[in-house]
């Protein structure tokens, strides 16, 4: 199964990250791809964390997701959509969930995922300074869905730091992780690959981690290096910045072979 992981440098206008999503989605159908995970805040890297409330969606309504899923059904393929701003029970406060709705290949909303971590941290000594709490709610709530490639972990991002939520993931089933990101650049130089080779190693399952690259209205710089990673912490793919996506082939049966002949999971004791 061909798997993409999307990069992107988004911006302040939805409209035009949209149109740029939706010309890289076709890039990784035409590719050959079944699936293509989308980044973090891929419709929207705006001025302040707050704009995001001027966008918010309701659950299956809206603009953002009319295009997820009628690109979807257009291209035939399986969306992991990144995160996009929903409504939450602080919208009026300007807080809304950081959402990964997944679309199936016939534009079918199949589930959603909720940030659970947000990434209320100081770097550099206090010299870059984040509060997604301010501008976003917390999900709470593990997610995982069954697409061709195997049984998909959902996560977002900050998520990577927490070992427990992907240990909830594999024993529900998960033998392949999505990690859409903006990783800073100070954090990505040095904690980016280590994380996420990490994740698959210990849960011996595939991981697939777009990037958000680049500098954006908020002046915050992104990462990039988007890649995908199989279930013994090889690089499968990887590339470093530009708007792009980056593929590779996965066995969905490979995670389950792996564990049967090194049974680290099941050798757990606590």
């Amino acid at each position: 199964m061909r798997v993409a992981a999307i990069q992107m440098n988004s911006g302040s206008d939805v409209a035009a990250n949209l149109q740029l999503a939706g010309r890289l989605l076709r890039d990784a159908a035409d590719d050959g791809c079944v699936l293509a995970v989308l980044p973090e805040n891929f419709a929207l890297m705006g001025e302040r964390g707050r704009d995001k409330a001027k966008v918010a969606e309701e659950p299956g309504e809206g603009p953002i997701q009319t295009f997820l899923s009628e690109v979807s059904q257009r291209l035939g393929l399986w969306i992991v959509a990144g995160s996009m701003p929903l409504v939450s029970p602080e919208i009026e406060a300007n807080r809304v969930y950081g959402a990964c709705p997944v679309y199936d290949a016939g534009g079918n909303a199949r589930t959603v995922y909720r940030k659970i971590h947000l990434f209320d941290v100081d770097l550099v000594d206090q010299q870059e300074s984040y509060r997604e709490s301010r501008s976003m709610y917390p999900g709470d709530e593990v997610v995982t869905v069954d697409t061709p490639c195997g049984r998909i972990g959902l996560t977002i991002c900050y998520d990577v730091r927490f070992p427990e939520l992907f240990r909830q993931l594999v024993d529900a089933g998960a033998t392949v992780f999505t990690v859409p990101a903006a990783f800073t650049a100070t954090t990505g130089e040095v904690h980016w690959h280590a994380l996420l080779r990490a994740r698959a190693i210990e849960n011996l399952a595939y991981v697939i981690a777009p990037g958000q690259y680049g500098e954006h209205p908020d002046r915050r710089s992104t990462y990039g290096h988007s890649l995908i990673i199989d279930p013994w912490g090889s690089i499968l793919a990887e590339v470093a910045d530009g708007n792009c996506h980056v593929v590779a082939d996965i066995d969905p049966e490979l995670p389950i072979k792996i564990r049967s002949e090194f049974p680290a999971l099941a050798n757990r004791r606590l």
